[in-house]
């Protein structure tokens, strides 16, 4: 009997939109009778853990980005070296796991040091063309992004529809690349009526400490409005559940919670992450957006998707959410049709196409 092919999958550990929306795929992979293993680190490993507890799961070394409010540019270029060395053990580790476990393909999710020249790799990511809020940088930025993506990885996975209309813009659409598929709408939500049960839902997510502190301005202004609201606060680490007056608190939901949870409110309030926003599209909610603060490609996607009058965006320091809440009403249904049956064939189109070369 033939043994099972093995996949390792190694989403960045960026906020959680990095591992959830590598749920989908690690799901039909299963179905395909793969051996997944997963890899992570910090928040984005404890939810894999959770996801999929009968699963192998690997711990990666940690990045260790943290953003802060101001010289975004500047403290990033502070963290280059240790970012580097983290892609290179990354790197060493990965070359000996695909030896010890036998590993017969790897899904990088913006893992830079989760390839192997001698099996087929994948890379994940829905910005080609990066943003960085300065000019020569930004090329600079570009450039080696391409380059590395083309020379380390036997393809490109964009998570977008290829033509128009698109999620992503001019991030992953207009650039040269070796070799490129696109994923289409990858969420790992499920669409279904359910009952409404609250006003508001807010998602939080994204790197520390901008996750806290958007936190604890949300908090504060739960307090000025009367609409129930549910706070699922992104950490997995934790077990936190309280209900206070219109409030309720809870620190982590796993997907199929959270599915629920979405569908049954009326407005959602997140970050602008691309995970997230598929997930909004998928399950066409409406939803106030609030970019994490110097995080370009967030900025650019809340940006994007308010000039097109779909969502609300606000910036956390001057968040208001009785007045997103009056400027949604005036908001028109999603532009983007998604058939989510036509984004499930895709999708299984694709990983058909990858099993065929382990």
């Amino acid at each position: 009997m033939e043994s099972k092919k093995k996949v390792l999958i190694a989403p960045l550990n960026w906020g959680l939109g990095h591992a959830t929306r590598c749920i989908p795929i690690i799901r039909q992979l299963h179905d395909f009778g793969v051996e997944v293993i997963l890899a992570s680190d910090g928040r984005a490993y404890t939810l894999l853990s959770k996801e999929f507890p009968h699963l192998t799961l690997i711990e990666l070394p940690a990045y260790n980005i943290t953003y802060q409010r101001k010289n975004f540019v500047f403290g990033l270029m502070l963290q280059l070296p240790k970012m580097v060395l983290a892609v290179w053990k990354e790197y060493l580790l990965v070359q000996r796991l695909v030896k010890q476990h036998g590993i017969h393909g790897i899904i990088s999710d913006n893992r830079f040091g989760c390839f192997s020249r001698k099996i087929p790799s994948v890379f994940i990511t829905h910005q080609i063309n990066l943003m960085v809020p300065n000019q020569f940088l930004q090329i600079l930025a570009r450039k080696g992004n391409i380059y590395w993506i083309n020379t380390f990885f036997n393809i490109c996975w964009v998570p977008d529809l290829d033509g128009e209309p698109n999620l992503s813009g001019e991030l992953s659409h207009g650039m040269k690349m070796k070799s490129v598929a696109y994923l289409g709408v990858l969420s790992r939500m499920k669409y279904q009526k359910v009952s409404k049960k609250y006003d508001l839902i807010a998602v939080l997510s994204g790197p520390e400490p901008q996750r806290t502190y958007l936190e604890d301005t949300l908090l504060e202004q739960c307090k000025k409005i009367s609409n129930s609201i549910l706070v699922v606060a992104g950490k997995p680490e934790t077990q936190a559940h309280t209900v206070q007056n219109n409030m309720e608190y809870v620190a982590f939901m796993t997907s199929e919670e959270l599915n629920q949870a979405m569908l049954a409110s009326d407005v959602v309030i997140c970050r602008s992450g691309y995970s997230t926003l598929m997930d909004l599209v998928f399950l066409n909610k409406k939803a106030i957006l609030i970019p994490t603060p110097g995080q370009t490609e967030q900025e650019y996607l809340a940006h994007h998707f308010e000039q097109q009058g779909i969502f609300v965006c606000q910036q956390q320091d001057t968040l208001d959410i009785e007045a997103a809440l009056e400027q949604i009403q005036q908001r028109q249904d999603l532009d983007v049709v998604i058939n989510k049956h036509a984004e499930i064939v895709r999708l299984n189109a694709i990983l058909s196409n990858f099993y065929a070369t382990l």
